[in-house]
């Protein structure tokens, strides 16, 4: 017999509700991940630390993930797709400008949505364990090959525009060199915050492209309008 429509309402809504707490406990799992990495590293994170930080019992995790390995490669790809789902939303930000748009690419880096502590140390541990991991090579590298040719592009076009006398492919591989190389000294702790190596990018997109950027920001001829 088919439900009143009161009770399918019911039913329906206690689908949903179960959904979202899988989802919602999938993401504590995940989250509690992030923070055993920071805090203890990648050998020394295990699923009974991960439970405990996320306030679940260690059958949870086993239900969910049913290993560490599964529950490294879903914290893995779910850090590289926020990464990645960053700062393509801060290119579709910036508009039109070529100049704007490798500025926003820039700044996306240092994000307070991606650039804290807790997240650089667990990508740090990633990379700790990438070479024998091909697993992990394999998650990131399509959405690393698409960065790299969205900034070779931008170099490209700047070239065109600016008359700059360079290659884009090595200016391009220089830059996301620069921006991984911040990155490392916010891992390693030297004193460098996030705003000094903003600050830092800033200062050398400027200095390679100084048609189209000062270290505060597009000139006012490259800026879209309204900005």
């Amino acid at each position: 017999m088919r439900a009143g429509g009161g009770d399918q309402g019911l039913i329906d809504g206690e689908k949903r509700g179960r959904k979202a707490s899988r989802e919602t406990r999938r993401q504590q799992l995940i989250e509690a991940t992030i923070d055993s990495l920071a805090k203890r590293g990648y050998s020394d994170t295990t699923l009974a630390d991960v439970a405990v930080g996320a306030g679940l019992s260690r059958g949870i995790v086993n239900f969910h993930f049913e290993s560490k390995e599964n529950l490294l490669i879903a914290t893995l790809q779910f850090l590289s797709e926020e990464y990645s789902d960053n700062w393509q939303a801060a290119l579709e930000k910036a508009g039109p400008s070529v100049a704007g748009r490798l500025w926003a690419l820039v700044h996306a880096d240092f994000s307070r949505k991606i650039c804290t502590k807790r997240k650089i140390a667990a990508w740090g541990a990633f990379w700790g364990e990438a070479k024998s991991r091909p697993t992990y090579q394999a998650l990131c590298g399509a959405r690393d090959v698409k960065y790299r040719e969205t900034v070779i592009a931008l170099c490209t076009e700047l070239k065109a525009e600016g008359g700059y006398d360079y290659q884009p492919e090595p200016v391009a591989l220089s830059l996301c060199a620069m921006l991984e190389g911040l990155w490392l000294r916010l891992l390693m702790g030297d004193g460098t915050t996030r705003e000094k190596a903003l600050e830092a990018a800033s200062a050398f997109v400027a200095a390679v492209f100084p048609r189209h950027l000062t270290p505060k920001g597009p000139r006012p001829d490259q800026a879209p309008a309204g900005q």
